[in-house]
């Protein structure tokens, strides 16, 4: 008879405990995702967001290099060829929503001299700096704000071009 009250206690006591514990954790399911969310969820968006930045940045760079090359090598004067391909490098990155100045981004050498000579080659390099997004620059001591984005191209003038 007393092991039957002292089962009958501790299942009152187990039933009252669940009870007020489940009272207790309504509500917790919500906090935790809000709180996995942040933890998790944010940092890997920002993640998302400047690789998406930079690899857009190594697209245009690629594409900008080639693109004045072919001007570069097309051109049938050095001063003509320069303001072109610095325009070829702007709208390559225009077209991936970054602006640069084509001039600082864009520097290349020749082979041959003249410059400009069939058969000569031109070694074409884009390059430039993607700001890292949302990053203030008080953090600049302790992270980089700016990633190097660089690329090269190698045009060769047509042989047999009219002078």
């Amino acid at each position: 008879m007393m092991a039957q009250r002292r089962g009958a206690r501790l299942a009152r006591l187990l039933s009252w405990a669940r009870t007020r514990l489940g009272e207790a954790e309504r509500g917790s399911a919500v906090v935790e995702f809000l709180g996995v969310t942040l933890v998790l969820l944010l940092p890997l968006v920002y993640l998302v967001l400047t690789l998406g930045q930079i690899q857009a940045a190594a697209f245009a760079a690629e594409a900008a290099a080639r693109e004045s090359g072919r001007v570069l090598s097309q051109e049938p004067d050095l001063a003509t060829a320069g303001a072109r391909a610095q325009t070829a490098v702007e709208l390559a990155f225009g077209d991936h929503g970054i602006s640069v100045d084509g001039a600082g981004a864009l520097s290349f050498t020749c082979s041959e001299e003249p410059c400009l000579s069939p058969g000569g080659q031109i070694h074409v390099e884009v390059a430039t700096v993607v700001r890292l997004p949302l990053v203030p620059e008080f953090v600049g001591g302790a992270l980089p704000l700016e990633v190097p984005v660089e690329a090269a191209h190698l045009a060769s003038v047509p042989e047999f071009r009219g002078r």
